[in-house]
């Protein structure tokens, strides 16, 4: 990045996040990623989080039915000195090979309008209210399927 850009106007701080942050970078397929220790250990925690979740049952697939695919999308997190904080590792099914009526019936996704967060941010100005970010490890947000969903076993669970 520096080729193309010039960081002398920003301060040293800043500098160095910059530098670290573009030093390391998130593997983009599998093969990439079990090559290097710390995301295969991402990866199986990862594994492990969904299994002790219950987030689904090991079966063999059904006549007639295909299976979903799944990719890891890779992320590292980092402090705000540019150190890594960690490596985050999540297995996503790749949702756009389902068919409405077959895989499932509706779609919804919760998320939280612009307006509510700046309000929210604007009362806890007013209340000098302490604000902290984290980030959560796992999340469900969304009841049981009724829907029967097959998915490729990823690599590595057992």
């Amino acid at each position: 990045m520096s080729n193309f850009l010039s960081y002398t106007q920003f301060s040293l701080p800043f500098q160095v996040f910059a530098a670290s942050i573009s030093s390391h970078t998130e593997p983009q397929t599998y093969a990439q990623a079990v090559l290097e220790p710390h995301w295969h250990t991402t990866m199986q925690n990862e594994l492990e989080a969904l299994e002790s979740n219950q987030t689904w049952i090991l079966t063999d697939l059904p006549p007639g039915k295909r299976p979903i695919d799944y990719k890891y999308v890779y992320k590292i997190k980092y402090h705000a000195d540019g150190s890594i904080e960690r490596f985050k590792a999540r297995l996503v099914a790749k949702g756009y090979t389902q068919q409405e009526g077959i895989n499932y019936h509706e779609t919804f996704s919760p998320v939280a309008k612009l307006v509510t967060v700046r309000c929210l941010l604007a009362i806890a100005a007013v209340q000098v209210w302490g604000l902290y970010q984290f980030d959560v490890n796992n999340a469900f947000l969304h009841e049981d399927l009724q829907e029967e969903i097959y998915m490729r076993r990823p690599p590595g669970y057992t």
